[in-house]
């Protein structure tokens, strides 16, 4: 039967369209990308019916498209860096002759790029490397936090902007105000110093801190110890070399430089290690690594509390492990990893800390009371205290904050008890803390807006009754009787020492 000119125009012309309405399948290679997560090359088969996708990127490696459909000649889908916290949204990849376009979101960045088709040798060349984690062991413990450790880390004032010069002007600010010698000891880089890797894959700092060696002994000279900042991941959370698939190599380096202290950001590595036990064993290699240089180095897990940590954390060499997410210099957050995410205190002790993220004291985002609150909480929980201001500019109302002496062995008490809310009333909330020599540490606080008064018998708190009541902020005895009853402003707080 002859087809009609005109039936044949139509089916061509539908095929014509069924076939320019067919997704993009092919390896294409992008030639440039946003630095964040900076793409390489991007994948798509089909078998059967069935449409499969895989980008890789120099922060995660291969990500799969998950959720993934044809619209037409345009492709949906999502892919996941591993973060849990974020609602992955739709990216697409629409053919361009023989290029591709993919415009979407990962994360905080934006990208519109076009990737080109690749050849063998282009994509080969795109492999992201892989390395294989240990098998499950305990890493022997060393006995280096004995109380939760105390001292300065550059991120929460400098982010990326740090170098050699800063550190050293804060290491001798530490001695000059006198935060040395209430305590504070170790000077911590944290993310920014990182260069490129040498011929033989050594890390290298970059042009902000010409000899590490030297800024250690520096730091050294001064009666204070130094930490150092890394991640698991290939990229740290500002975008610098990590020590993925250099573990060991880059324990051996900083022990050369002189490293005491290390903090080992889970970050770009989340998108490899996202279940329980690649976690730890991520950590455990670190672990292994730091002593096997034989040098003396605290070991600070921040993975953002997943997994349990504090229930695992000792078993990999480590000291103090976050409990949450960063901290800001707000009220707000303050608040609620003090009073709401500080871990399981069962977990805290010696040689094992909770930790609830470093200090904000002195950045300027709260107040006066407001910085007394979050001394008060992360001193009856027992947390590391970590300055993160400018001791170089301090008031001398921050100085009082970071220095009192009674508020600090709070904190620093050898029975390493992690305080606990005792009585919660609306806004207001009451902590307690047993120490050592057999007072108990009371903290009274006030969550509201405005000034309220806390008032009732020690007996109701359970400690019967109170023979000497001590208000450490005040530097003064309170009247000792059944009863207490103190004045708090808006987000303020009283911290007390009690014996009976």
């Amino acid at each position: 039967m002859r087809l009609l000119p005109v039936a044949t125009l139509l089916i061509s012309t539908l095929l014509s369209s069924a076939a320019m309405a067919a997704p993009p399948t092919g390896a294409w290679v992008f030639d440039s990308s946003p630095k964040y997560p900076d793409f390489t090359r991007v994948t798509v088969t089909q078998s059967g019916g069935t449409l499969t996708g895989i980008i890789t990127s120099r922060w995660y490696g291969d990500l799969p498209m998950t959720d993934l459909r044809a619209e037409g000649d345009v492709l949906k889908f999502k892919i996941v860096n591993g973060n849990p916290r974020l609602t992955p949204t739709d990216i697409t990849l629409k053919a361009e002759g023989a290029s591709v376009r993919m415009t979407g979101k990962l994360w905080y960045q934006d990208f519109d790029i076009t990737a080109r088709t690749g050849t063998k040798a282009e994509l080969k060349a795109l492999d992201f490397p892989t390395y294989p984690l240990p098998p499950h062991r305990v890493v022997p413990q060393k006995n280096l936090a004995a109380k939760p450790p105390m001292g300065w880390n550059s991120w929460n004032k400098f982010a990326t902007d740090i170098d050699d010069k800063t550190v050293r002007e804060i290491a001798d600010a530490m001695v000059s105000s006198g935060l040395r010698d209430a305590g504070y000891i170790y000077v911590n880089i944290d993310d920014g110093w990182q260069g490129k890797r040498d011929q033989n894959g050594v890390l290298q700092p970059n042009e902000k801190f010409p000899d590490m060696k030297a800024l250690a002994d520096y730091v050294h000279s001064k009666g204070l110890k130094i930490g150092i900042y890394s991640s698991q991941g290939p990229k740290t959370c500002g975008g610098y070399e990590g020590s993925y698939g250099h573990v060991e190599q880059d324990a051996k380096t900083f022990a050369a430089w002189g490293m005491d202290y290390l903090k080992y950001d889970l970050c770009s590595g989340e998108a490899f290690y996202h279940t329980k036990e690649t976690v730890y064993a991520s950590y455990q290699q670190m672990g292994e690594a730091l002593a096997a240089t034989g040098r003396d180095i605290i070991f600070s897990l921040c993975q953002y509390g997943r997994f349990d940590v504090g229930a695992w954390g000792r078993d990999v060499g480590g000291h103090l492990w976050r409990t949450t997410g960063d901290i800001e210099d707000n009220y707000a957050r303050m608040s609620w990893i003090g009073f709401d995410a500080n871990g399981k205190p069962n977990h805290t002790g010696p040689n094992g800390w909770n930790d609830p993220d470093m200090l904000e004291v002195g950045n300027g985002g709260m107040s006066h009371d407001e910085y007394k609150t979050h001394m008060s909480l992360w001193a009856l929980m027992a947390a590391p205290l970590l300055l993160g201001n400018d001791v170089r500019t301090m008031t001398p109302d921050t100085i009082a904050l970071l220095t009192n002496r009674e508020v600090i062995a709070i904190d620093q008490d050898v029975a390493g008890v992690q305080g606990l809310p005792v009585k919660k009333d609306g806004t207001t909330e009451i902590w307690t803390k047993k120490l050592s020599d057999g007072s108990t540490a009371v903290g009274l606080f006030n969550r509201a807006e405005a000034p309220v008064t806390v008032s009732g018998n020690w007996a109701e708190i359970g400690l019967g009754g109170a023979g000497k009541v001590r208000d450490v902020w005040a530097h003064k005895d309170a009247k000792a009787t059944a009863a207490y009853s103190f004045t708090l402003p808006a987000h303020g707080a009283v911290l007390l020492t009690v014996s009976r």
